[in-house]
């Protein structure tokens, strides 16, 4: 361990359990000397294990349902109230899509469905931005990281509905960043992951395919959640103070790779 971040304090958002990027980045935040605060929505601490990371990282929990303006006001102002101070870092962990859910083709989209999925999983974090920043919560140089997905850029077709949604994410991301690096030189990125076996990808249909697929198109692989969580501090760290409104790639290399020769090796046969 570094302590990269000791004696910062964060909010981590969607940790559901063990499997979870989010899990994964609050254990690091952790044994890089954090003081962290757990959120997510009061159904899906139901039916996660959120307590037990929190006995394990020494964190406080305050439930938030992102789409609630007053939650979220509720939750980073109890955060620095709990932790006695303002905030260095948030991770928005937070995505999903009920057309996904129900199994319907993207141009068959349910669209009451689609501007629920927009809701929580980008003007999410529109909405967490704009609470902190009325709310003066992040310290100068701090830093919030949003988990993406390349279909933002390319077509995937079993993403479906997520993919625009993904790319509105992104575009929050840049355009909010520019107003609060003006106002207090707040960092605001997003995390383009590789696909990563956790609660929410594997439940996508065909997803083991696709992550074969990847892992082999990457020169260095798919990158793990683990490593994810590595990244993310890296970013919550001091050392990256003028990374801003970026899309930044986390995925061994796919994202900027044509076609590997193991790959054209099996048309070959």
């Amino acid at each position: 361990m570094y302590n990269l971040l000791k004696g910062k304090r964060g909010i981590i958002s969607g940790a559901l359990d063990s499997n979870s990027i989010a899990w994964k980045v609050a254990q690091r935040c952790h044994q890089e000397g954090a003081q962290i605060i757990l959120t997510n929505a009061p159904i899906a601490m139901r039916m996660g294990e959120i307590k037990k990371l929190a006995e394990e990282t020494g964190a406080e929990i305050i439930p938030a349902d992102a789409t609630s303006m007053e939650d979220l006001n509720n939750l980073f102002q109890g955060a620095m109230d709990k932790m006695g101070g303002k905030i260095d870092f948030v991770l928005h962990s937070i995505g999903m899509s009920v057309n996904i859910r129900k199994n319907i083709p993207y141009t068959e989209s349910n669209y009451d469905y689609y501007l629920k999925g927009a809701d929580v999983s980008a003007l999410s974090l529109h909405k967490m931005l704009q609470a902190a920043m009325k709310l003066d919560a992040m310290n100068e140089w701090g830093s919030v990281v949003a988990l993406t997905y390349i279909a933002a850029q390319r077509t995937f077709p079993f993403y479906t509905d997520m993919a625009d949604i993904k790319a509105l994410l992104e575009s929050i991301a840049r355009s909010f960043g520019y107003h609060y690096g003006k106002a207090k030189k707040v960092r605001v990125n997003t995390v383009s992951q590789s696909p990563t076996k956790t609660t929410a990808g594997t439940g996508i249909k065909g997803f083991d395919d696709f992550y074969n697929f990847a892992d082999e198109l990457s020169p260095l692989g798919n990158a793990s959640a683990d490593a994810c969580a590595e990244y993310c501090v890296a970013l919550f760290s001091d050392l990256t103070r003028m990374v801003t409104m970026q899309n930044l790639y986390h995925d061994g290399g796919y994202s900027t790779t044509g076609i590997s020769q193991s790959i054209m090796d099996r048309f070959g046969k």
